[in-house]
């Protein structure tokens, strides 16, 4: 772009929403030239943070006018590389659009803005007395237009449901700036296409999220959990089958961490205290109980897990007695985060994908073995086993950049024999586009793009994300 452009942009975008608004050059924050994916930084001509929804039409109305692509922003913690920018055009950060607008407790909905942290609206959920049941590991830190946009699922999917289930109302802008307000705080409405749908987990491609309307339900007058410990996969099947059955609706959470997961937790994670060892299994599963009466819930509960020691199906676990013992339970779960310590794991790749449940473990030993086989590659895996959600995270230790493409060969090449999908949770971003055509049809690829091409015929709008 002409540096005569260039400048005239930045000067009416400082002139529509203020010069506070707009950093360029040396003010340019550095968090935002990329995301958690460790992609190298870009370079883009400036951030812009609007401070509401006409601020955004504005901002994408001028540089729809000037032909500059826009990156949408969030909270940045995406692992695909979706909120990365290009080098030369705008990254539209939501961070100021933050803020509950309102709580209706009987109708059970919250109003908020995009850039709200996920952390904050569960915590107004939780002193209204109600519960927003959208998890996950990056609470504090990712914003509820992200996970939105990449149609997110967590720790609670069994029981509740993907992101785009939570979702009643949503305002979206247009590459060209028009708004679409669809703020609908009803659980039906069927007057004509549910077009909100197009906004959730289409990654920023097709529209900016702004506001939203979403769907709160009954805070659990209990919360039970435990941490198991089996001797093979097929116990954890029988576990879960077990779950289903006994607890029902009350199941809120069953996540596995494989022993290659828990060693590097225990083993090398600052500060790690594991409740439970696997000396004598292969797998932790912790399990989630969330029921609305202590005595009967939390008995039914506690009586189905003595009859899994009685019978053998697990061999050593430890039950919940508190809050803090909750949070311990969790923080195994969640010590994911702390792998790219250099001491732990350091530099490595993310992958989050969707397998047949009966085929996760056969997923997992074949691609441990061809990772360390071919490239020396170490690997652990966990995921949201209830729902089919496998993560892995692989690395070649000492190694900077890691070998992606040959990682995510062997990789996503086992997903495909099995029929799962490249994409569980965590969108396709820049990192997966290859292999998009693992997990879904050349037609259905093509709608993808007519679509595209239609609500965004220039590509101005996260350019290169999901396909080319």
């Amino acid at each position: 772009m002409k540096e005569v452009k260039r400048d005239q942009l930045l000067a009416e975008l400082r002139l529509g929403l203020g010069a506070s608004a707009v950093l360029s050059g040396s003010d340019l924050p550095e968090r935002n030239r990329t995301d958690w994916s460790f992609l190298p930084y870009a370079d883009p001509m400036a951030v812009v943070r609007p401070g509401s929804t006409e601020e955004v039409a504005k901002a994408l109305r001028l540089c729809h006018g000037a032909g500059v692509s826009v990156t949408p922003q969030g909270g940045l913690t995406g692992l695909c590389g979706g909120a990365r920018p290009l080098d030369g055009g705008i990254a539209l950060s939501l961070e100021r659009m933050h803020g509950i607008e309102a709580i209706d407790p009987v109708g059970m909905t919250m109003t908020v803005r995009a850039g709200t942290p996920l952390e904050v609206i569960q915590k107004a959920a939780d002193d209204a007395g109600l519960l927003f049941s959208l998890d996950l590991g990056a609470r504090g830190s990712c914003a509820i237009g992200g996970n939105l946009s990449t149609n997110a699922g967590g720790n609670r999917v069994i029981r509740y449901g993907m992101a785009k289930d939570l979702v009643l109302g949503l305002e979206a802008v247009t590459v060209d700036g028009t708004v679409i307000s669809m703020m609908n705080r009803m659980i039906k409405n069927n007057a004509g296409y549910d077009l909100k749908q197009l906004f959730l987990g289409s990654e920023g491609t097709l529209g900016v999220i702004t506001r939203a309307v979403l769907r709160l339900h009954p805070k659990p007058g209990c919360v039970q959990a435990a941490l198991c410990v089996v001797t093979g996969y097929d116990q954890v099947l029988a576990l879960l089958a077990g779950a289903r059955r006994n607890l029902g609706p009350l199941l809120s959470a069953f996540e596995v961490m494989w022993a290659d997961y828990w060693t590097l937790y225990a083993d090398h994670v600052p500060g790690a205290r594991p409740p439970v060892s696997l000396d004598a299994g292969s797998h932790v599963v912790l399990i989630e109980m969330q029921g609305l009466d202590e005595a009967i819930d939390g008995g039914r509960f506690s009586t189905w897990l003595e009859t899994l020691f009685d019978d053998g199906t697990v061999v050593d676990g430890v039950v919940s007695r508190s809050l803090a013992d909750l949070q311990a339970f969790w923080t195994t779960r969640d010590a994911a985060a702390e792998f790219a310590n250099p001491d732990v794991a350091g530099p490595h790749v993310s992958f989050d994908v969707g397998l047949p449940v009966a085929l996760m473990d056969e997923f997992a030993s074949r691609s441990s073995t061809a990772l360390s086989q071919t490239l020396g590659c170490r690997s652990v895996h966990y995921g949201h086993v209830g729902d089919g959600n496998l993560h892995v995270v692989a690395w070649v230790k000492g190694m900077t950049p890691q070998p992606l493409s040959a990682i995510s060969d062997i990789v996503y090449g086992i997903v495909k024999e099995l029929d799962g999908t490249v994409s569980a949770e965590h969108g396709i971003g820049t990192l997966k586009k290859p292999y998009l055509g693992y997990s879904r049809s050349p037609v259905e690829i093509d709608l993808m793009r007519r679509l595209k091409s239609c609500m965004d015929p220039r590509g101005l709008l996260n350019p290169g994300k999901v396909f080319d």
